[in-house]
């Protein structure tokens, strides 16, 4: 299983103002948006050491599943899917910003997706993914074991010897923590707060010396990779990248790592628009464009395992209609038209 991730506000998107005139000829371009999939991928990278004691672990603590070798190895901690809005170069429109009308002023983003018309625009606060694997806290200093050797280990001849000591201490460490809980230490901390750093002081001993048997293992996050798809139609086991247990993300042709890829269907929507409607207007190829939206399903699956599913709004997936120019031409009620810069669809109109 992925785990979830938390969010990250980042900066919003610019925005540009372009109001009815001479110079322009009364007229804005504009593009309607296409649809493309941002996939981010977020891996850790694992580094396990061995303890020099690990062969008498399970002898002297108990301990079965003691690392018994040095090796790095990567894990697929998340996948976040999100869609990004590019200019569509074949949805290139104009808006006719007359004198006399209504419609003096147009709000575009610096790539020349339509925003408002008639309306002021604030853009929203973009989020982005990041990973929300959750590691443990450590210490910026970490408890030599060789801090805590005695004579006796120091002068052991052999490595069974010195395994044998280490795990001595171990104990006796044990029952030193066990005395103080217990209120039977003969020099016990007087106060809460000297027990609690004893007590810390006690387990950082503990664990270094564990360690030399059960030995340490490491996890750092590694590069988050994003990866760009522009569906233009169903996709069916497109192989986005490949993952290996021993380098981490690899091309998608390089048969070391284990396939991760992408289903993408199409899910029925209703048009919003009637046919007859669009029959009976005369003003069919003359307005504003704007784009109904289709939804599409994104399911991301590593070898048989669905990972990641998403349902998106695919414009791609969708239709192109026009919003005719006569409803801007009332001079006593303007109209304002906001829409959705990511889909090139429309989200309300006020009058």
């Amino acid at each position: 299983m992925l785990l979830f991730s938390t969010t990250l506000i980042i900066a919003q998107t610019n925005v540009i103002k372009r109001v009815a005139a001479k110079s322009n000829n009364y007229g804005v371009n504009y593009f309607l948006p296409k649809t493309t999939l941002e996939i981010q991928v977020f891996t850790s990278k694992i580094e396990e050491k061995a303890g020099p004691y690990y062969r008498y672990a399970e002898k002297y603590l108990g301990v079965n599943n003691a690392i018994i070798e040095d090796k790095t190895f990567y894990e697929l901690d998340d996948i976040q899917v999100n869609i990004k809005a590019v200019p569509d170069k074949d949805k290139s429109y104009i808006v006719e910003l007359k004198q006399g009308t209504t419609a003096p002023f147009v709000y575009l983003t610096e790539d020349g997706l339509i925003c408002t018309i008639n309306a002021e625009y604030v853009p929203p606060v973009e989020k982005t993914a990041i990973n929300g694997k959750a590691t443990a806290a450590s210490s910026n200093s970490k408890l030599s074991p060789e801090a805590l050797f005695t004579q006796e280990y120091l002068q052991a001849g052999s490595t069974a010897k010195m395994a044998e000591i280490a795990a001595k201490q171990i104990y006796k460490i044990r029952e030193s923590r066990l005395d103080i809980l217990t209120g039977n230490a003969d020099n016990a901390p007087p106060d809460g707060v000297a027990m609690k750093l004893v007590l810390e002081q006690l387990d950082a001993q503990e664990k270094a010396l564990v360690e030399l048997f059960t030995g340490t293992s490491s996890r750092s996050s590694a590069k988050t990779v994003i990866f760009i798809l522009e569906p233009k139609f169903e996709m069916e086991k497109q192989i986005i990248f490949r993952f290996s247990k021993h380098l981490g993300i690899v091309d998608h042709d390089d048969l070391s790592g284990q396939p991760v890829y992408l289903n993408l269907r199409k899910i029925e929507t209703v048009d919003l628009i009637p046919d007859d409607t669009k029959k009976k207007d005369k003003n069919a190829d003359k307005g504003v464009f704007y784009n109904i939206p289709g939804r599409g399903e994104v399911e991301i699956y590593l070898g048989t395992n669905r990972i990641y599913r998403g349902v998106f709004d695919i414009t791609q997936f969708g239709t192109t209609h026009v919003l005719a120019n006569p409803i801007f031409e009332n001079k006593k009620s303007p109209v304002r038209v906001y829409f959705y810069p990511e889909t090139g669809g429309i989200k309300k109109i006020e009058q």
